[in-house]
C-alpha cells in the first residue's frame, strides 16, 4: 500500500497532509508525483474526484522556493469561475505551512480591480482563460515567468470554445517551461492540443472511462418527452427520505431553467439550480445551499458540475443522455464516492436510444431498465425542439412538364405588371426635354436650347 512518507517532501507538506486527514495517496497521486517533480511534460487522463488538484499542486509546491518577485511563476488554467475559487482555497490549505501566495481571476468582475490585485504580486495564479488573456494584453499581467503550467479540466475548456484564447496565451509563455494537462476524458480535440504544443508528454492514464463504477447502481427510464421526464422526476423526488442529496444533469442551460420551473412549483425552496448564465454571486449561493444541505435537489448542465466539489450525492439523474458516452461515466461519478454506494438514473426518449446503446457499448454494460411507475402522468405536451418540423413538398412545381402553371400560381394583377423603369422624375423631364436633365444643374436647358 503506497503512502505519503514514501514521497520526498518537505516537513511542511507532511504536517498539510496530516491536517487535511489524507492517509494515503490515491493513483493519479501516486503516478504524476515523481513525473511532476522531475520537470517532465505529463497528461493525465482521469475522473473528477480522483485528488487531481493535490496530485499537481503536491510536487508544484514541493520545489517552489520562496520569493518576493511579482511576476507569477506557476500558471493553472480552470474553465469556470467556480473552479477558480475552489482551487486557489485548495492552494491555501496546501501551502498552509509555506510561505506561497496565490491569486484567482476571472471574468464577469471589475477587470480593474484584478489589476491592482495583480500589481501586488503572486506566485501562483490561477485564472480562467479569457481573464488571463485580458489581463496579459493590457499588461497588468506579465507571464514572462511562468515556468510550469497547468491546464485542468482541459476537455470542458475545448468544448467551451477556449481553444483560441489558449493557443494566444501559449505564444505569450516563455517557450522553456513545463506543461501539465489533466482531463476527464481523450478526445480528439485534447489529442491535437497535445500534439501541437506539448513536447513527448509521459500520459498517464488511472480508472480509464467507460469502467463501470461497482459502488454505484445504475438503472434507466424509457421515456416519451420532457414533461413526462419531468413527470418521472417529480414523482421520484417526493421521496425524500431515499432522494436526500440529488444532482440532476441536463442538456444545456435552457432545458435547465425550463425544468427548475417546473420543479419549482412542487418543491420550491428543495430546489436549486446552477449554469453560466447566472451570475457568480447566484452560482455560488446555488452550491453552498446544496452542500449546506439547504436544497436537496440541484439542477445543473455538464459545464458547470465540472470539477466542483459536491459530496455525499445520493443520486445523479441523467435527465437527457449525454452526447458524449464518456461524460455519462463522469456524471455518474460524482456519486459513490469514498467506498460509499451511490445511485444513478438515466431517462432516454426514442430519439436518445441510439447515445444510450452507446454508453452500454463502452462501459460492456447494459443499463437495467425500469417500467415507468403507475402514478407518472403521460404528458401530450412538447416543448419546441421535440415538435415536428413543418415541411413542404415542392416537387409538384418542378415535376410540371406542360405550360400550365401549377395551381400555387396565378396570373399577376395589371399593377404588378410594370417593370421598373427608373424614377419618375427622369421619365417625365426625358418626355419634355427629350434628354434627361440632372437635377441641380440649372443651366442644362439653356445650354442645349443654344445648340
Amino acid at each position: 500500500m503506497n503512502t505519503f512518507e514514501s514521497f520526498n517532501i518537505s516537513k511542511q507538506l507532511k504536517y498539510t497532509i496530516d491536517d487535511l486527514g489524507f492517509t494515503s495517496p490515491t493513483p493519479i497521486q501516486v503516478e504524476t508525483f515523481s513525473p511532476i517533480l522531475s520537470g517532465a511534460d505529463l497528461v493525465g487522463i482521469a475522473q473528477t474526484g480522483t485528488g487531481k488538484t493535490f496530485a499537481y499542486m503536491l510536487p508544484i509546491l514541493q520545489n517552489l522556493t520562496f520569493s518576493k518577485q511579482v511576476n507569477p511563476r506557476v500558471l493553472i488554467l480552470v474553465p469556470t469561475r467556480e473552479l477558480v475559487l475552489q482551487v486557489v482555497e485548495n492552494i491555501a490549505s496546501f501551502g498552509k505551512y509555506i510561505n506561497v501566495r496565490v491569486l484567482g481571476v476571472y471574468g464577469g468582475t471589475n477587470i480593474n480591480t484584478q489589476k491592482q490585485t495583480v500589481a501586488q504580486g503572486t506566485d501562483i495564479i490561477v485564472a480562467t482563460p479569457g481573464r488571463l488573456y485580458d489581463l496579459a494584453i493590457s499588461k497588468a499581467l506579465k507571464l514572462k515567468s511562468i515556468k510550469k503550467l497547468v491546464i485542468d479540466e482541459v476537455d470542458v475548456m475545448l468544448d467551451l470554445g477556449f481553444r483560441f484564447q489558449l493557443t494566444n496565451i501559449f505564444e505569450l509563455l516563455p517557450e522553456k517551461r513545463q506543461n501539465v494537462m489533466f482531463s476527464a476524458t481523450m478526445t480528439d480535440d485534447v489529442a491535437v492540443l497535445i500534439d501541437d504544443f506539448f513536447i513527448t508528454p509521459k500520459k498517464i492514464s488511472i480508472a480509464v472511462s467507460g469502467t463501470p463504477l461497482d459502488t454505484i447502481s445504475q438503472i434507466c427510464y424509457a421515456v416519451p418527452n420532457f414533461y413526462t421526464k419531468a413527470n418521472l422526476l417529480a414523482h421520484l423526488l417526493s421521496d425524500s427520505e431515499t432522494y436526500t442529496k440529488v444532482l440532476v444533469f441536463t442538456p444545456n442551460k435552457r432545458h435547465a431553467d425550463r425544468l427548475f420551473e417546473v420543479l419549482k412549483e412542487i418543491f420550491n425552496a428543495e430546489i436549486g439550480v446552477i449554469h453560466s448564465n447566472k451570475t457568480q454571486n447566484y452560482r455560488l449561493r446555488s452550491i453552498d445551499a446544496f452542500n449546506e444541505g439547504k436544497n436537496r435537489v440541484l439542477v445543473t448542465t455538464d459545464v458547470m458540475a465540472r470539477g466542483l466539489d459536491l459530496d455525499e450525492i445520493s443520486h445523479v439523474i441523467n435527465f437527457d443522455v449525454p452526447r458524449f458516452p464518456e461524460n455519462y461515466m463522469h456524471r455518474i461519478g460524482r456519486t459513490g464516492r469514498a467506498e460509499a454506494e451511490g445511485n444513478s438514473i438515466l431517462f432516454y426518449t426514442e430519439r436518445e436510444t441510439e447515445s444510450k446503446e452507446a454508453i452500454e457499448y463502452l462501459m460492456a454494460y447494459e443499463i437495467p431498465e425500469l417500467e415507468m411507475p403507475n402514478e407518472v402522468a403521460i404528458s401530450e405536451q412538447l416543448i419546441p425542439e421535440e415538435r415536428p418540423r413543418e415541411r413542404q413538398d415542392y416537387d409538384h412545381v418542378h415535376s410540371l412538364e406542360s405550360e400550365e402553371l401549377a395551381p400555387g400560381f396565378h396570373e399577376k394583377k395589371e399593377k404588378n405588371k410594370k417593370t421598373n423603369q427608373g424614377g419618375s422624375y427622369r421619365r417625365i423631364i426625358a418626355k419634355k426635354y427629350k434628354k434627361p436633365r440632372t437635377r441641380g444643374d440649372k443651366n442644362y436647358n439653356k445650354r442645349n436650347k443654344k445648340k
